[in-house]
């Protein structure tokens, strides 16, 4: 019996976070500049014919089964995987299926690295495979967001679904009425080489859950708070700026842009920063680093620092006394693949 597998690119979101979320977005407008990253979020499917479904999360050494239903329970531990299943039974299957899926991400859940997403589109990208479903690449980045947003109510932006079905580095436009445009930028294997040798990639060891302060940030839109949306405007120019810098090869001012978002995304909401990362973030700079960032919403997880030249040693040790480790990593060029073997 054939096995159907899937994977998806995590991501560095390089600049502009947080624009992409709603109601700012629908607002104003917003713009991501975003890489994807040789971490993946893995999908596999067993078919059965037992009637019955067995979901594995083998990072996290969970298994459940169901009876094979309509409809599964999005209260457990699979409320990813149950909101893929239930909405794809609605829209496609219109029956139940009966089959074993096993899925693990290669970064820790909360870590800022779109890890619930690209999971999303990995178990999306898996039932498509099996099943035949008629979706092309915008299709099943939409139905990832709608999946996550409308059908089981969790807090985030639009950028993650895309960057996992998408891959490589995208500057993505958002607008009104969900409206995605990604923009695939070419920019020379040289720069992409010498970006990811000067990016450190620091887990805190921290993670955290970035519902809260995606609503602390929407609040902070639909309140009119002044400060907080002139910070997101700032962001969409630091997008802008990267770009910019990125395809021109003008890699010395990757730091001082990074730098740039530093100081305006804190603003946006005071959930997205602590004196850990705080601490982190200056240690950094006095050993090396000419900008950084925090991966993701913020508020714990992996933070992402600039070091020009071979200060990425320095900088890597000097936070070592943090407790968190450093992750080397390579860009990527493609996004969610499937098979069957």
């Amino acid at each position: 019996m054939a096995v159907i597998r899937s994977k998806a690119p995590l991501r560095v979101s390089l600049a502009g976070g947080g624009s992409d979320v709603s109601p700012f977005s629908e607002m104003f407008g917003g713009a991501i500049l975003n890489a994807t990253i040789n971490l993946y979020a893995h999908a596999s499917i067993e078919p059965a014919d037992d009637g019955m479904i067995t979901i594995v999360l083998a990072d996290r050494k969970i298994e459940t089964t169901f009876d094979a239903a309509a409809v599964l329970p999005v209260d457990s531990e699979m409320v990813l995987h149950a909101g893929v299943y239930n909405r794809l039974v609605k829209d496609f299957f219109h029956r139940p299926l009966s089959f074993r899926m096993i899925t693990s991400v290669d970064a820790p859940p909360g870590s800022g690295l779109g890890t619930s997403s690209t999971l999303v589109v990995a178990i999306l990208g898996a039932f498509a495979e099996w099943q035949k479903l008629p979706l092309g690449e915008y299709d099943i980045a939409h139905l990832a967001y709608d999946i996550e947003r409308q059908d089981l109510g969790l807090a985030g932006g639009k950028q993650d679904q895309y960057s996992a079905t998408f891959g490589g580095v995208n500057f993505m436009e958002f607008s009104q009425d969900d409206k995605v445009i990604v923009n695939p930028l070419r920019i020379r294997q040289i720069y992409l080489d010498e970006l990811s040798h000067n990016l450190v990639l620091y887990y805190t060891a921290t993670s955290r859950s970035s519902a809260g302060i995606i609503e602390a940030q929407q609040r902070n839109v639909l309140d009119g708070n002044k400060i907080s949306i002139d910070a997101m405007h700032q962001m969409k120019k630091q997008a802008v700026m990267m770009k910019e810098a990125l395809l021109r090869g003008n890699l010395c001012e990757t730091g001082e842009i990074l730098d740039y978002g530093w100081h305006h995304k804190k603003l946006m909401a005071d959930e997205i920063t602590n004196p850990l990362l705080e601490q982190i973030y200056t240690t950094a700079m006095k050993n090396g680093a000419t900008g950084g960032k925090i991966s993701g919403a913020g508020g714990g997880g992996f933070m992402l620092f600039y070091c020009p030249g071979n200060t990425r040693y320095a900088v890597i040790e000097s936070l070592k006394q943090f407790g968190g480790e450093a992750r080397r990593f390579e860009f990527t060029t493609s996004g969610l693949r499937t098979w069957s073997i």
